[in-house]
């Protein structure tokens, strides 16, 4: 199925970090309007939610809550929350507080969360070590791993709910180099496999289209440690 497949991309709404640049928030959770932001993709992609045949999610909350916010008729109609592929793979790349999941034991406990099967939470999902490190060989590894997940599974119209620096991962490609794409709040695209690369390790995909974005740009964690470092670096 992979090489026909649709991979439609989204990247959470408004976060609490994304507002004040405060990277210090343990998995930082959606805000008032962030909430507003998933909703409303319900109104904005009605095909989409008619088509989606699997919804995938990042464990982070801010990521859960815009999956059962954003994607709500395409979960019900799949069978419910219960029905969510958890994928701590598409996790954010940063070791910061924001960027850190919460173990299994604390969403089980919060009614919020507790409803989605956590089961792919593994004690170590959360570590930001190893498999999970914050580095270029580890992220490159990682995003590499999710294309390939994301390449054998039998469904036609997969939906994976990540965030804005790991989707670049996901998303480059040898003939562009790395993206730099800003993804906005709630930002769907859709991806396809490249017909060069299906059958490879690396598998890599290209876009199809822009579908929708309910909210406007807001920096990621990466991109503004390095416009921090660039200014320090100009003496700023």
């Amino acid at each position: 199925m992979a090489p026909n497949s649709r991979l439609i991309l989204t990247r959470h709404a408004q976060a609490e970090h994304n507002v004040d640049l405060d990277y210090s928030i343990p998995d930082a959770p959606l805000t008032p309007l962030g909430k507003k932001q998933a909703a409303s993709l319900a109104r904005l992609i009605p095909d989409l939610q008619n088509e989606a045949d699997v919804i995938i999610s990042s464990p982070l909350r801010r990521t859960l809550q815009t999956t059962y916010l954003g994607w709500a008729p395409a979960v019900e109609r799949l069978g419910g929350l219960k029905n969510v592929v958890l994928l701590p793979q598409a996790q954010e790349c940063n070791d910061l507080p924001c960027d850190t999941g919460s173990a299994r034991e604390v969403l089980e406990k919060d009614p919020e969360f507790a409803v989605f099967d956590l089961t792919p939470l593994t004690p170590d999902w959360n570590s930001k070590k190893g498999f999970w490190a914050p580095t270029d060989e580890a992220l490159y590894n990682r995003a590499r791993w999710v294309r390939k997940f994301l390449r054998d599974r039998p469904e036609k119209n997969i939906v994976l709910v990540s965030h804005g620096d790991i989707l670049r991962r996901i998303t480059t490609h040898p003939a562009t180099g790395p993206s730099t794409y800003p993804w906005k709040n709630a930002e769907v695209r859709i991806f396809e496999f490249d017909p060069q690369y299906v059958d490879t390790e690396e598998c890599f995909l290209c876009q199809k289209e822009n579908v929708a974005a309910a909210g406007g740009y807001e920096p990621t964690s990466t991109e503004v440690e390095i416009e921090l470092a660039e200014k320090k670096l100009n003496g700023a």
